[in-house]
């Protein structure tokens, strides 16, 4: 087999040493345009679980690194004036450049040809001539601009500007360092990765940037490998307090925006892609380097594996995507939240260090919890024994005990608008849970505002005391607030229930005429809406009062307005479906007209005391649609107008929308609107375990949590979240007849004690672990590069 390699960075390197080690019968030629001493970048950090990968997969290349490894597990805060530490995280890094230098060796060593100071032959003559093509050559690489239709790359430039320095400042931890400044807030990660130096990166955001003055030093081309002094010089004067004399030293370093890229396939005949050629993620979590080094683990295996060339390649892809698109994942919601740090900036120190280390979602309260309990003891001041999802939680006149909510969950079983059987059964069951709200699911205030003809209602006598039997059947076994969630489906209405796929198609002949904010259909095949008149909307306004005041008669605590997911009253917030010339249409301040009048109508027919919520659609995951800025002011307006909180739901608004979907994803949208604007929020979607319940909450993304899917799966979730974490105060309470069962049951071998089988215990490794390297034996040099 014959292997061209196109890049002799680390990823490059470190496949072609492995794939030479494990078939040394294998041509590998390395192309590297630098010269093999130029020298590039700074600290490389890496994981334990990636060491762990290297150790097994070429020893010697671990031991020459580990030699040199800085350690720690140590993360310092620095904000406020004041500095926060966590440990037990585990940290190892090393020089980039010494980094490469061990690969080079171990090449040499194996017999792999590379060649120094050479460009590569374009991708396509080196296909003809090879039997596979790496493609290792960096972010902006030649290759996959060559087959740019088969790669599909997208390159998401973000705002932020920053800066890759190096510091002989040791720092003894992994540091990150928030200052606010009159021009706005700038933000340091720093790192250890030898005796002598630190990583030092500098980021602030792009209006700040410019309010700084770095523009007008900034504003010329820089040569390849030349550095913005005057930039570098800027930043030594803004952080000088945290450099304690010590100097920034640039190595070609100049102001940057950070590209993620993704790419729809990683392979084109029997060239692929490796490293930032394929993918990248934010700094903030993560090493390029460390990513492109696992690639090429993965990549040499599936070659071992697979003896046809086109079937390791597709083998690799498939088992390497989904690892490094769980990691993009986590660097967006890092990226973007160092993108708005300057939300946080009323946080105290505690919660803020909390709030920065559980960024990115993959850490949680439990997680730092069992890294370091003091840390996470000394941000949750309510004291041990109380997770933050079992603190009480008042909104009106009404005192929540915790703050899990049973959102609206639709169970289409409903006969003319009546709720039968299973609503009353799903809500008796959910009530006994040991959630702080439950709600019924999402019930019509009239005919023709049902979604489907299995939706429930709240227009007659009849379903109104149907409500009231269920709500007064619940009371008598549980004294949960109850809540239910008013809507008009809109457009979205005259379906069919939703088959497995979750769709609902249009009814065939037995639909209803359906009411829109403007006559734009769902989606191909459905039924274009009658535009709504200002009489049409008077009419709708009044059967929303008209149902807040069955609602109270029936006995419901909680009220909650659907003004998100497509349906009427949010068809008219979205300018991508609302379209109109009137007073109801065109800027923020028309399309919320009509939501407004509908929440002022509402407030006015329900109990002053009693609260009322309003659910959103804070994005439309389509482009055109509502700002950051427009959904802040929205929902300042629902506040201003009688709304008691937001609960803070995405999407669903147009059939096109493409969301980003993963864990929690939908709460950094509630994190955006308690943070900029005060008003109490629930963060919705894809929240599913206590742990994540509690990590948003302790970290003030929101003030309540609602979990949906995870109470279908089980009614009883906060209960055995209850169990889980050993909690049996008043947050939640097992209801009498169920006491027996509020101990989790023993599995099988539970009972088993072990023998003791070791003879000297193995020490405990400590949490803190600071980076204290030995003096250096020599000055350093004044010009010497990283």
């Amino acid at each position: 087999m014959r292997v061209a390699v196109i890049g002799g960075g680390p990823g490059g390197l470190y496949f072609a040493a492995l794939a030479k080690k494990l078939s040394p019968e294998w041509d590998i030629t390395v192309w590297e345009r630098n010269a093999r001493d130029d020298a590039f970048g700074f600290g490389v950090v890496f994981s334990d679980e990636t060491l762990g990968g290297i150790a097994q997969a070429d020893p010697e290349v671990f031991a020459a690194m580990s030699a040199e490894f800085a350690r720690w597990s140590d993360i310092d805060i620095h904000y406020q004036g004041e500095v926060r530490t966590s440990g037990g995280h585990g940290f190892a890094a090393l020089d980039r450049n010494r980094l490469r230098e061990i690969l080079q060796k171990r090449c040499a060593e194996l017999g792999v040809e590379v060649r120094y100071s050479t460009p590569a032959p374009p991708a396509e003559e080196l296909a003809a001539d090879y039997d596979l093509v790496v493609a290792a050559d960096g972010i902006r690489s030649a290759t996959r601009d060559a087959y740019a239709e088969t790669f599909g790359a997208h390159l998401d430039e973000r705002n932020c500007r920053y800066m890759w320095l190096s510091t002989d400042r040791v720092f003894e931890a992994f540091t990150f360092i928030v200052e606010e400044r009159d021009f706005g807030v700038v933000q340091v990660h720093a790192y250890p990765y030898d005796e002598r130096r630190s990583t030092f990166i500098v980021e602030i955001a792009e209006d700040a940037w410019r309010r700084a003055g770095f523009e007008a030093l900034a504003d010329r081309e820089f040569a390849r490998g030349e550095s913005d002094e005057a930039s570098v010089r800027r930043c030594q004067e803004i952080l000088a307090d945290h450099l304690d004399g010590h100097r920034l030293i640039p190595n070609a370093s100049k102001w940057i925006t950070f590209s993620t890229v993704r790419t729809s396939s990683w392979r084109h005949g029997n060239i692929v892609l490796l490293g930032d050629a394929a993918h990248t993620a934010h700094f903030s979590i993560g090493s390029g380097t460390k990513l492109a080094m696992e690639d090429a683990l993965a990549l040499v295996a599936s070659l071992h594996e697979h003896p046809d060339v086109t079937d390791a390649l597709a083998a690799y892809e498939a088992e390497r995507r989904p690892a490094v698109e769980s990691v993009q994942r986590a660097a967006q919601a890092s990226l973007e939240w160092f993108e708005t740090i300057g939300r946080y900036a009323g946080q105290g120190p505690d919660q803020f260090a909390f709030n920065l280390l559980t960024r990115s979602r993959r850490v949680t309260y439990d997680n730092l919890r069992a890294r370091d309990a003091d840390f996470v003891a000394a941000v949750d001041n309510e004291g041990p024994g109380v997770p933050p999802m079992f603190r009480p939680l008042r909104l009106g006149d009404l005192t929540l005990r915790n703050r899990i909510v049973v959102p609206p969950l639709a169970t289409y079983t409903a006969v003319d608008g009546m709720p039968g059987a299973f609503p009353h059964a799903q809500l008796t069951a959910q009530a006994l849970g040991g959630a702080g709200l439950v709600f019924a699911g999402m019930t019509a205030i009239s005919p023709d505002a049902r979604a489907t003809p299995g939706c429930p209602g709240l227009w007659t006598d009849e379903q109104e005391a149907a409500w009231r039997m269920t709500v007064e059947a619940t009371r008598q076994i549980s004294d949960t607030p109850l809540g239910i969630q008013l809507t008009h489906a809109g457009r979205r209405g005259s379906t069919a229930v939703p088959g497995p796929d979750g769709v609902g198609r249009p009814l065939d002949g037995d639909g209803w005429p359906t009411l829109a904010a403007s006559a734009l259909a769902w989606d191909e095949g459905y039924p274009v809406p009658h535009e709504a008149t200002p009489a049409d909307l008077a009419a709708v306004t009044a059967d929303f009062a008209a149902a807040a005041v069955r609602a109270d008669r029936a006995g419901f605590d909680v009220l909650e307005l659907q003004f998100g997911h497509g349906q009427l009253v949010s068809g008219f917030l979205s300018p991508l479906t609302n379209h109109r010339t009137d007073a109801y249409g065109g800027s923020p301040e028309n399309r919320l007209r009509f939501p407004l009048e509908v929440l002022t109508a509402v407030r006015a027919a329900w109990p002053v005391g009693k609260p009322l919520l309003v659910r959103i659609s804070a994005t439309e995951w389509a482009d055109g649609g509502t700002t950051e800025t427009e959904v802040i002011e929205i929902c300042r307006a629902l506040a201003a107008a009688g709304a008691d909180a937001i609960d803070v739901s995405t999407g669903e608004v147009v059939a096109h929308q493409k969301p980003a979907y993963g864990r929690s994803y939908q709460t950094p949208y509630a994190d955006l609107i308690r943070n900029a604007t005060g008003i109490p929020t629930i963060a919705v979607g894809a929240i599913s375990t206590y742990d994540d319940a509690n990590s948003i909450l302790l970290a003030g993304r929101a003030d309540l949590v609602a979990v949906g899917r995870g109470h279908l799966y089980d009614p009883l979730w906060t209960l055995h979240a209850a169990v889980e974490q050993g909690y049996t105060g008043s947050g939640t309470t097992w209801p009498v007849p169920w006491q027996p069962g509020s101990r989790k049951p023993p599995g099988p071998r539970v009972d088993r004690v072990p023998p003791r089988l070791q003879l000297l215990r193995e020490a405990a490794a400590p949490v803190h672990r600071r980076w204290l390297p030995r003096p250096p034996a020599r000055p350093l040099p004044v010009t010497a590069s990283c």
